[in-house]
């Protein structure tokens, strides 16, 4: 009996410490803070979830805008070379028309060529010129690559006994040779160009500017003119270029003739370019020889432009001149032969 009271003694004594446990259990600040922290915690987890969320949306439009920008460009750059494709094309067949329409204007002023050379590098169509008062001879030249077109020291030497034009033609082995630039008399009797000269790119000799500069750029093209200084010279990309003067036409326009030249019938070497980009090449003979008495450079400008010719040079003339084609020479030089020079300008097949 005396046990079991004390076993319920005991019992009242300790579920009251139980539920007093329990209470400060329940009622920790520490519970709090970290169900609070866990609460928290979770808050700041969605948080960053959403934030990456929202990251990876903005990344994602990103790449889209990225993908609709490079799409755009190449539709634009595909629609842009389509165009340039067709401005080519059309270009090419203007040009096909060009030559065309050139080729007829000549022949009907000049009757048609009296010989034609079909290289893969260049085009030469060769016509008769006579006029009341002259004769010589005309070549036309397309240059499909801009290496067929040669300055030609005489013996490849800056100073020496010079080299006819014929002699330059075959031990070159062109198509086609005129005389080019002008030259000087050495004390010893040798002789050496005058003014500018440039072969294969290398400009070999630069004394005077007061001569026009004639040149053929890295496309074959023709360009010249009032040369300033040797950068002028390397900044139109010169392949090949003599000195001579006057310039006769710009931009299809007649350029003042020095009193000194004017109104004067001599032999003629004349070059230039027609509209189309084509090159000419003219003798004229001159001095009463086989009945030519040559041309003046006014009557010269304007035959040039009743040819369509756009820029126009007058080089090295009177017992110069000669016109050589396929080995032979055509004219007739003033001097009764051949002169020797110490610059030719070839066309190789």
């Amino acid at each position: 009996m005396r046990g079991r009271w004390i076993f319920i003694l005991s019992l009242l004594t300790i579920v009251p410490m139980l539920g007093g446990s329990l209470a400060f259990w329940r009622d920790n600040p520490a519970y709090h803070v970290k169900a609070e922290a866990f609460e928290m915690n979770t808050e700041t987890f969605q948080s960053k979830q959403n934030a990456i969320q929202q990251s990876l949306e903005s990344v994602k439009k990103t790449m889209q805008d990225i993908h609709d920008h490079a799409t755009k460009v190449n539709h634009d750059y595909q629609d842009q070379s389509k165009k340039l494709d067709e401005m080519l094309s059309i270009s090419k067949e203007q040009t096909a028309k060009s030559s065309d329409v050139l080729d007829q204007l000549l022949s009907t002023i000049l009757g048609n060529p009296i010989g034609q050379s079909f290289g893969n590098n260049a085009t030469v169509k060769v016509y008769s010129l006579k006029e009341a008062g002259y004769s010589g001879y005309m070549a036309k030249v397309k240059l499909m690559n801009p290496n067929a077109l040669k300055m030609v020291l005489a013996n490849d030497q800056l100073v020496s006994s010079g080299e006819t034009t014929s002699h330059a033609v075959k031990r070159k082995g062109a198509v086609l040779g005129i005389n080019a630039g002008g030259f000087a008399t050495l004390d010893d009797g040798t002789i050496t160009p005058i003014g500018i000269t440039v072969i294969d790119g290398q400009i070999k000799t630069y004394y005077s500017i007061d001569f026009s500069f004639i040149g053929f750029n890295n496309q074959g093209r023709l360009v010249g003119g009032k040369v300033n200084s040797e950068e002028d010279v390397k900044n139109m990309q010169v392949l090949q270029g003599a000195s001579f003067l006057p310039t006769l036409l710009l931009n299809s326009k007649k350029q003042p003739i020095p009193s000194d030249w004017a109104g004067r019938k001599e032999p003629r070497t004349l070059i230039g370019h027609f509209t189309n980009g084509d090159l000419l090449f003219i003798v004229i003979d001159g001095r009463e020889f086989g009945g030519s008495a040559g041309v003046t450079l006014e009557e010269a400008q304007s035959k040039l432009l009743e040819f369509k010719v756009r820029d126009a040079y007058n080089l090295d003339g009177g017992g110069s001149s000669t016109f050589v084609y396929n080995g032979d020479v055509l004219n007739h030089p003033s001097d009764g032969h051949e002169r020797r020079v110490t610059t030719n300008i070839l066309i190789m097949p």
